[in-house]
């Protein structure tokens, strides 16, 4: 979206919050990619690396292992060109296992809007089918996260 650059205001880092939410939850590798520059520095977790072929790579993998997930993102904080969020998002593994990932991430964009550093920290932690908050056809968005157990 043309009008989610820097410098951003509010409104527009909470969009491009939300529209980054979405993107993610296609799991598209093939298209999500194209939110970053060509040399995108990534750290996520204990996985660091730089460009698009990595990028792809590493989220064709994740969703190759990571069945039915489900994001959610919240802006967490901003300036001209960063912006912070927290986010949670759950998953089952082959054996059915259910996990959810409590996290935040940090980023920095170019003039153009695309993502040029992005650092993710986040743990997982086993659940159960019973405490899954982003069950199918649940609008993750209206799932009230300030309300859940946390632990």
């Amino acid at each position: 979206m043309a009008d989610l650059k820097p410098p951003f205001t509010q409104e527009t880092a909470n969009r491009k919050v939300k529209f980054a939410q979405d993107l993610w939850n296609t799991k598209d590798h093939n298209v999500v990619y194209k939110g970053y520059t060509e040399d995108c520095i990534w750290r996520n977790r204990d996985h660091f690396f730089i460009g698009h072929d990595k990028i792809k790579e590493f989220l064709q993998n994740k969703w190759q292992k990571e069945h039915d997930y489900r994001l959610r993102k919240e802006l967490f904080a901003f300036t001209d060109n960063r912006i912070a969020v927290q986010f949670w998002y759950e998953f089952h593994d082959d054996q059915g296992q259910w996990w959810r990932c409590y996290g935040l991430e940090d980023w920095t964009f170019n003039e153009q809007g695309k993502m040029r550093k992005r650092q993710m920290s986040g743990n997982n932690v086993k659940i159960s089918e019973e405490e899954r908050w982003f069950k199918d056809n649940v609008d993750v968005n209206t799932v009230d996260i300030s309300e859940k157990h946390w632990w």
